[in-house]
């Protein structure tokens, strides 16, 4: 006899107009939350490439920004940031629902894809953040330019023109490869930590729970799961995030990119290579926390269907 077959994994069937939905939430969310964090940002980035910022902090570091070059500075590079991560939100958040609902089918039944939840969580965030990432590669590189060299440009048109002009394509995208290492690693811990923080959430819960839970306790596991998801995706992606820096600060020798990180690294060591980790923990936890909350909002009001939830219960 033959044995009885797995039951079939039933998965949203989302439209086209519902991914181009969730991109205007992912991008707006993302565009909404980094720019809110441009003065951290720019502290972070100065100690990581500036010798007189190295062995300050973020208040200290905040300080010595304003009392040099006046409060405006701490917005440098707010531009390419607001344009850079819109299109980069969007087309992470969309591609994130893509991929989770196409590698759901491919397990073929419920068991398989609970059972590979963490592969499939992985997988569909390393693939959607590779594509946004080439959206996002030219307008980074503009970023960190205007913050590292001060009066290089003003503002995005400047910069991204000037940077275009000096070095064409090949400037713009110098930087994608370690973007690419950083951002992976960043989209894994947002995604795939909050995703598991969900599911303990709900584990821990009876039905009755979780059927009269209130909006202020769905807050709750929202943003504490948004804020260990973010520590999470600081961690995983700062050693990427400081060679960025420096590559696009024009640091290290000439050669092969994977030469150039690699001489980069070896130069910073490991201290080196997690310096201004703090600051960044900080501005990671609240820009994935407010992601995710005004991901969810923003869908809620455009009355777009929910992403699928593969979680074991």
């Amino acid at each position: 006899m033959s044995s009885p077959s797995k039951a079939e994994f039933s998965v949203p069937h989302f439209k086209a107009s519902d991914y181009g939905t969730f991109f205007l939430a992912g991008g707006l969310s993302a565009t909404l939350s980094h720019g809110a964090m441009t003065p951290i940002d720019v502290v972070k980035t100065r100690i990581q490439i500036d010798p007189a910022y190295k062995r300050l902090g973020i208040v200290t570091g905040t300080r010595y920004v304003i009392a040099n070059e006046g409060p405006r500075a701490l917005l440098t590079g707010f531009g390419p940031t607001a344009v850079g991560y819109l299109a980069q939100g969007g087309a992470k958040f969309a591609g994130y629902e893509f991929w989770k609902v196409q590698l759901t089918k491919l397990a073929g039944d419920q068991e398989t894809a609970i059972q590979y939840r963490t592969a499939i969580y992985l997988t569909a965030s390393s693939i959607g953040e590779f594509f946004a990432d080439i959206l996002l590669t030219p307008l980074e590189a503009t970023r960190i330019r205007l913050v590292s060299e001060r009066g290089c440009a003003n503002g995005l048109v400047g910069g991204f023109t000037r940077l275009a002009r000096e070095g064409g394509v090949g400037q713009l995208y110098a930087g994608l490869l370690p973007i690419i290492c950083k951002q992976i690693p960043y989209a894994i811990g947002q995604f795939t930590v909050n995703e598991w923080c969900h599911e303990v959430a709900q584990r821990s819960m009876t039905d009755e729970q979780k059927r009269t839970m209130g909006t202020v306790a769905r807050l709750g596991v929202n943003l504490g799961s948004g804020i260990i998801a973010g520590f999470a995706a600081a961690v995983l992606s700062h050693p990427a995030d400081t060679l960025l820096s420096q590559i696009n600060k024009g640091h290290g020798p000439s050669g092969s990119m994977v030469y150039r990180l690699t001489t980069l690294a070896k130069e910073a060591g490991f201290r080196g290579l997690f310096a201004g980790l703090g600051p960044r923990m900080i501005m990671t936890a609240g820009l994935v926390s407010s992601q995710f909350l005004m991901y969810d909002a923003i869908k809620q009001a455009l009355h777009a269907p929910k992403g699928l939830e593969i979680h074991k219960e």
